[in-house]
C-alpha cells in the first residue's frame, strides 16, 4: 500500500443480488483489470474494511480466500493479503480497455435513444442484478 493510503476503497451495494463477498472480489478484479491496483500492492486490512463498509470479518476473509483462489492475491504472514504478480493483469487490463470502449460507445447510442444516464444505470443495472442470479 502507497504512502497515500488504500489502493482501493470498497462499497457494497445492498440491493445487489450479489453476495457482498463477491462484490468485494468483483471490486478487486476490476481495479486489477483496469490498473488501478498492480502487483504487489496491499489490500485493506479486513479490519479496514470491515470499518469501509460495516461487514462481517467473515465476509472479508472469504473474500480475500476467493482472491487467493483465483490467483489475485496472496496472504503474507503477519503483514497482510498483497496483490500477486501475475500475467492475468495485463491480459485482464487489455479486457477491460476493450469493454470499456464498447460500454462507452453503448453510451452514445443510449443517449441518442433518449436515455439519460439514470435510465442506463437503471437498465444495467437489471440486466446486472437478472444476470448474476443466473451465474451464480
Amino acid at each position: 500500500m502507497s504512502a497515500h493510503g488504500p489502493s482501493i476503497h470498497f462499497r457494497l451495494d445492498a440491493r445487489s443480488a450479489v453476495a457482498p463477498y463477491r462484490q468485494l472480489v468483483d471490486q478487486v478484479r476490476q481495479a486489477v483489470a483496469g490498473g488501478r491496483l498492480h502487483g504487489g500492492d496491499q489490500l485493506p486490512s479486513v479490519r479496514e474494511v470491515v470499518t469501509q463498509v460495516t461487514i462481517n470479518p467473515n465476509t472479508v476473509h472469504r473474500a480475500y480466500r476467493e482472491l487467493e483462489h483465483l490467483g489475485l492475491a496472496e496472504g503474507r504472514a503477519g503483514l497482510g493479503t498483497f496483490v500477486t504478480e501475475s500475467p492475468y493483469q495485463s491480459d485482464a487490463a487489455a479486457q477491460y480497455e476493450q469493454l470499456s470502449q464498447e460500454l462507452r460507445k453503448w453510451t452514445q447510442r443510449a443517449h441518442a435513444a433518449g436515455l439519460d444516464v439514470e435510465d442506463m444505470t437503471d437498465l444495467l443495472g437489471r440486466i446486472l442484478n437478472r444476470d448474476a442470479r443466473v451465474l451464480s
